[in-house]
C-alpha cells in the first residue's frame, strides 16, 4: 500500500516523527507541494495525507488509484469531499487534537488586543516609561473584560472551551450555532449575536454557504468598542470589508490567526490596519497537539486499511 504525505513539514519540522505511520505502508513523505506537482507526487498512491495541499474535483479525477485522503487538520475544506464521495474515497480528517491550544490562542489574542502587552512593553524598552512624569503610563487604557459579552459563532469543542476561559473572566457567554447544544447564557442569531457581543470570537467551520458571511453589513452592526476574533478560517472574513471597518472605527479591533490566502501577499488588506493583530496560523502548533495530531493520522489509516474507516467526514 503506498501512502503519500503531500505537505508534512509543518506536522513534523524535526520534532514529530513520521515512524508510526511508516509502518503502515510504503510511505514517502514531501514537506512541501506545489498544486503543479500534486497530480505527480501522488500518482499511483492509493492514501493520500494532506494538510493545506488542495484535493479539488479535477486532480481526484487524476487520481484514480487514490482510495483514502487523510486530512491531517481539523478542517477539510482542502479536499473535495463530494468528488472524493463520487470516486469511493473516503476522507477522514482529526477532529480533536488542538481544542486547549486554539482555545488558549483565541484568548491570548483577546488579551492582547485588550491590554497591549507587546505594545506596552516595547514602549518600556524604548525607554518611554523612564521618560514619563508619573509613576506609570499607558498607550491605551486596558480593557476590563468581567462583566462584558462574548459572543460565539459555532458552540463546538474548542468554542465551549473557550466560554469557559471566558467565564472564569467574568464574561457573559452568548453563541449562534444550527444545532443548540450546550449551556449559554442565551442563544441569538448572527445578526444580533453580532450586534450585541462585546466580543465576537468564530469557531465554525468554512462552507460554500458561509463564505465570507462576516461582510460589511454584519461589521456595521457591531459595537464601536467591540473585537472580532477568528482562529478557525480566513474565507469567513470580507477582508477588505473589515480592513475599512477598522479604519473607519466601526469596531475596537480584530485579533486573527488566519486568513483567506496563507501566506498572505504583502499588500493585504488587513496587514497594517489598524488595530488588527495577525499571527501566523500558529494556534493548533505546540508540540503535544501535533503529537496528537499524527497519533490520530496513524489510527486513521490503520482503521481504513482494517476496513472500519474513522473521523470520515464524507460518509
Amino acid at each position: 500500500m503506498r501512502l503519500v504525505v503531500l505537505d508534512g513539514y509543518t506536522l513534523n519540522p524535526s520534532d514529530n516523527p513520521w515512524t508510526d505511520l511508516a509502518r503502515l505502508g510504503d510511505l514517502t513523505v514531501y514537506d512541501r507541494t506545489r498544486p503543479d506537482q500534486v497530480a505527480a507526487r501522488a500518482a499511483g498512491a492509493e492514501i493520500a495525507l494532506t494538510n493545506k495541499t488542495k484535493l479539488d474535483a479535477a486532480m481526484i479525477d487524476a487520481l484514480p488509484a487514490l482510495r483514502f485522503v487523510g486530512v491531517l487538520a481539523t478542517g477539510y475544506d482542502v479536499v473535495d469531499v463530494v468528488a472524493a464521495r463520487a470516486h469511493g474515497i473516503a476522507v477522514s480528517n482529526v477532529p480533536e487534537y488542538g481544542t486547549a491550544d486554539v482555545a488558549q490562542h483565541t484568548i491570548s489574542l483577546l488579551l492582547e488586543l485588550c491590554a497591549r502587552t507587546g505594545d506596552h512593553a516595547r514602549a518600556v524598552a524604548a525607554g518611554d516609561w523612564s521618560r514619563a512624569p508619573d509613576f506609570c503610563f499607558w498607550l491605551s487604557a486596558p480593557v476590563a473584560l468581567d462583566g462584558l459579552t462574548l459572543g460565539l459563532v459555532g458552540y463546538g469543542r474548542i468554542a465551549r472551551r473557550v466560554a469557559a476561559i471566558a467565564r472564569a473572566l467574568g464574561m457573559r457567554i452568548l453563541a449562534s450555532t444550527p444545532n443548540r447544544q450546550g449551556d449559554p447564557d442565551g442563544w441569538r442569531d448572527i445578526p444580533a449575536l453580532f450586534a450585541e457581543s462585546d466580543v465576537v470570537s468564530l469557531h465554525c467551520p468554512l462552507t460554500a454557504s458561509n463564505a465570507r458571511f462576516v461582510n460589511a453589513e454584519l461589521l456595521a452592526r457591531m459595537k464601536p468598542s467591540a473585537f472580532l476574533i477568528n482562529t478557525a478560517r480566513g474565507g469567513l472574513i470580507d477582508e477588505p470589508a473589515l480592513a475599512a471597518a477598522l479604519r473607519a472605527g466601526q469596531l475596537a479591533g480584530a485579533g486573527l490567526d488566519v486568513l483567506s490566502r496563507e501566506q498572505p501577499p504583502a499588500d493585504h488588506p488587513l496587514i497594517g490596519a489598524p488595530n488588527c493583530l495577525i499571527t501566523p496560523h500558529i494556534a493548533w502548533a505546540s508540540l503535544p497537539a501535533r503529537k496528537r495530531l499524527m497519533a490520530t493520522t496513524v489510527q486513521n489509516v490503520a482503521a481504513f486499511l482494517a476496513g472500519k474507516p474513522v473521523n470520515v467526514v464524507n460518509p
